[in-house]
Formats: C-alpha cells, sequence, structure tokens
C-alpha cells in the first residue's frame, strides 16, 4: 500500500481525481468499480466538474457498482442506482450500455450475481476498483466475518451498519437488513484498488486495514494482500495509525501523483 495523509476531505479529493484522470487520459477501453457514499461523493463531483471542462471522457468507459439494497428498486431515493444516476451518472457522457448495476428486486438473487461476475469477465475484469471504508473495516457490504475468498452474493447488515444507515430512511423499520455486494475475492482481482478514507469514525478501521492482521474481522485488511493499493486519507483519519511519520514523509516528497503509478 502506498499511503498519503492530507489535511482535509478537498486533499483527499483533488489527490484522488487527479489519480483518475491520469488513469482515464486515452483509454480506449477501461472498467471502473465504484463505491457510493459521503466519502467518495467529493470525488465525483470533481469527475463531473472534469466532464464539464473537457478534461475526462467516459465514452469508452464501463463501471460496476460495488454493492446495493436488497429491496430497493433502482429508483428508490435511497438505492445506490439512483444514488450513482444523481451524483455521476446523469453528468457525464457514460454509454447507458456501459453502466452495470446490482439489482436490489432480482428474482434469483443466486444467478443474479453469477452474472455479474460473468460480466465483469467479459470486460477484460476491473482496471481501477474505488473504494470507501466502514467505521468496522467493511468494504462494499462486505461485513467483519466475510471469507477474504468471497463472491458476488447477498449478505446480511450488521447492527452497527443498520444504525449507521437509519439518518436515510424514515424509520427503523424502513432500514435495508440485507443487501447484494461485490465479495472481497471480486474486489481483490481488480488491477488496481484506490480507497479514499475520510474523518475520525473511520481511523480504527484505517489502522486495521493498513498496519493490522490479515483477517476477516477486518474485511478492508485483505487489501493488504494485493500489489497495487493506493490509501488516500486525511489527518483525521489517519490518527491511530502508528507509522503516520513514514507516510507524511511520501507526501513531502511526492507533491503530485503524477508519474507514482506508473502502468
Amino acid at each position: 500500500m502506498l499511503v498519503t495523509i492530507h489535511s482535509d476531505e478537498k486533499g483527499v479529493a483533488d489527490y484522488a481525481y487527479e489519480f483518475v484522470r491520469q488513469k482515464l487520459e486515452g483509454s480506449k477501453n477501461f472498467v471502473m468499480g465504484l463505491a457510493s457514499g459521503g466519502t467518495i461523493l467529493r470525488l465525483f463531483r470533481k469527475m463531473v466538474d472534469g466532464f464539464a471542462g473537457g478534461e475526462l471522457d467516459f465514452s469508452n468507459v464501463h463501471t460496476f457498482n460495488l454493492d446495493e439494497y436488497v429491496g430497493l428498486k433502482p429508483d428508490h431515493p435511497q438505492s445506490y442506482a439512483y444514488f450513482m444516476g444523481e451524483h455521476l451518472f446523469g453528468l457525464v457522457n457514460l454509454k447507458e450500455e456501459n453502466i452495470h448495476f446490482l439489482s436490489g428486486v432480482a428474482e434469483s438473487v443466486e444467478g443474479h450475481c453469477h452474472h455479474y461476475e460473468k460480466q465483469i469477465k467479459e470486460v477484460g475484469g476491473i482496471d481501477l476498483q474505488i473504494l470507501g471504508i466502514g467505521r468496522n473495516g467493511h468494504i462494499g457490504f462486505n461485513e467483519p466475518t466475510s471469507s477474504l475468498a468471497s463472491r458476488t452474493r447477498m449478505v446480511t447488515l450488521t447492527q452497527e451498519t443498520i444504525l449507521d444507515n437509519q439518518r436515510f430512511f424514515p424509520g427503523n423499520e424502513d432500514v435495508p437488513r440485507h443487501a447484494l455486494t461485490m465479495g472481497v475475492g471480486t474486489i481483490l482481482e481488480a488491477k488496481e484498488v484506490l480507497l479514499l478514507a475520510t474523518g475520525p469514525e473511520k481511523s480504527q478501521a484505517l489502522a486495521s486495514m493498513i498496519e493490522g492482521p490479515v483477517a476477516a474481522v477486518c474485511p478492508a485488511s485483505a487489501l493488504q494482500m494485493h500489489p497495487r493499493v493506493p490509501v488516500v486519507c486525511d489527518e483525521a483519519a489517519a490518527q491511530r495509525l502508528i507509522y503516520t511519520e513514514h507516510y507524511e514523509k511520501m507526501i513531502d516528497n511526492e507533491k503530485s501523483v503524477e508519474g507514482q503509478f506508473g502502468p
């Protein structure tokens, strides 16, 4: 992992945007895996601005979203399909046929998940997977104790995740208890993974992911086994890291993302 620590959320988004811009520049066929949620939203806004300013072109990009709530239709305001349409897909030149979602209302969950994995393989695999991290160390909706070899599937959300999501729904009974998610094993097959983390509430999970043991209790720790994982975080999220001086020196010596991550 290459860990870069920035002073605030803006610094994280600026760095991540430049990273994505370089990856998309001149690409003939690029496949992105996308997370959603607050941490990623600043990056999406910059990507939309980059498209509007002529810096980004999504016409040759395929996307696969990480997860979706079971029981929510794509037009539900709290579905991730709706979120992505509002904050990215409806604002750039992605081709509709190149946008891939997990369906929260699939008739055959097992068959749908198997087909999703097949679609990823058919386009040559994911070139860049963008991730956030949950307070309990989940990536996608791979909750603690998820198999580190897991594939796309339906999962039961932990009580902690359900409580975190209550603010988005009218009442507790409306919060989904299940979700579909790419598995940890699926995520690890991406050629490169860009993980963003901001805020003090992510500090314990981030420390466990980067400096703790590889263990199912922190699914994100499986990323230690991946050869290309830039981690971009702010100082608040990095506060529990032990080797912060080492990571901070990386920023001091590498002011620009230019050239850091070769082909």
